[in-house]
């Protein structure tokens, strides 16, 4: 990888805070000895690696400029946080986490969430702070206030959301500007099988407000590595998920046939071909996730290379509609 690769970075929304084009994802981070089994941090992929596996994987995306790390306090019940501020305490990383703790939080929460997280996280200020997800119980503009009142207390640098809507998009960002602070990003779950956000007005109002869309599931949880067919399902709750069944699962194989042609011109792999295809859009920043070093060497790939516009035609058509 050049210099220029490692060096790549990108505006965070119109917040002066620059971030790689690529972010590392940590949700299963951490000892999840003692976190419920319905967990995803601890069910959906597979065992969790250890503390040493996780340092490697943390070297590796640095060295290749990958310095973004996302998680949340719900992650592991707080492991991943904890985990993370293991790994990093006197490196230069930059941290997103999310609020709540847990579903059915109430705005006036926020707070003391954020100072557990910077507690765990062992930092004095989290560079983006994301609202996880929409809540009938948590007004979205009391949250962006509160979330105001971090940044202006100097605990938060940027101010982001998750799994909102266009129209809570604007919502949020609306009242982020009352208060004079532009909202940085939306994570939304976006890949080539997930293409949702290019259709319901999400990506549309991101690009109009200017604010970066991190794209969560950018392998849709595994399925565009190209390890997966018919006769080769994952195993755990992924292999109910609708991109390993039935029509799903087919479509899938064709998907992976041309990104297999695809990574075999450029010697690069399946995965590599679909983060860059996420790379190469206007205002998106993916952050694959990698339990270990191999895993965080396979995603950094995506950096040194580029699809040309025909080849990412070609997988956008081939991937219209896709959910």
């Amino acid at each position: 990888m050049t210099g220029e690769d490692r060096a790549a970075t990108s505006m965070l929304g119109q917040t002066g805070l620059r971030v790689p084009r690529l972010g590392l994802g940590v949700m299963v981070w951490g000892d999840m000895s003692a976190v419920p089994r319905w967990n995803p941090a601890r069910n959906a992929y597979g065992p969790t690696s250890s503390m040493e596996e996780q340092r490697e994987a943390l070297e590796v995306s640095l060295a290749a400029g990958v310095n973004l790390l996302d998680t949340a306090a719900m992650y592991g019940k707080g492991a991943s946080e904890r985990r993370v501020g293991e790994l990093t305490e006197g490196k230069e990383v930059l941290v997103a986490t999310k609020f709540p703790a847990g579903f059915f939080s109430r705005a006036g929460s926020l707070p003391a969430t954020l100072d557990a997280s910077l507690a765990r996280l062992r930092r004095p200020v989290v560079d983006l702070y994301q609202v996880h997800f929409p809540s009938r119980w948590m007004s979205i503009p009391a949250l962006m206030n509160l979330m105001a009142d971090a940044v202006e207390a100097s605990k938060v640098r940027a101010v982001g959301v998750s799994n909102y809507s266009a129209v809570q998009l604007r919502t949020a960002h609306a009242a982020l500007g009352k208060r004079g602070i532009a909202l940085a990003s939306n994570q939304v779950q976006h890949s080539l099988l997930h293409r949702d956000p290019e259709v319901n007005g999400v990506l549309d109002a991101c690009r109009e407000l200017g604010v970066t869309l991190i794209a969560y599931m950018p392998l849709a949880s595994g399925a565009l590595t190209g390890k997966y067919s018919a006769a080769h399902r994952p195993a755990g709750w992924r292999k109910y998920m609708g991109a390993f069944r039935g029509k799903g699962l087919a479509r899938l194989e064709r998907v992976n046939a041309v990104l297999r042609d695809l990574a075999a011109q450029h010697g690069k792999t399946s995965s590599q071909v679909a983060l860059r295809w996420l790379i190469q859009q206007h205002n998106v920043l993916p952050i694959p996730g990698a339990k270990t070093g191999r895993q965080a060497s396979q995603n950094a790939g995506a950096l040194s290379f580029v699809l040309s516009e025909s080849e990412m035609d070609e997988l956008s058509r081939m991937t219209a509609g896709g959910t």
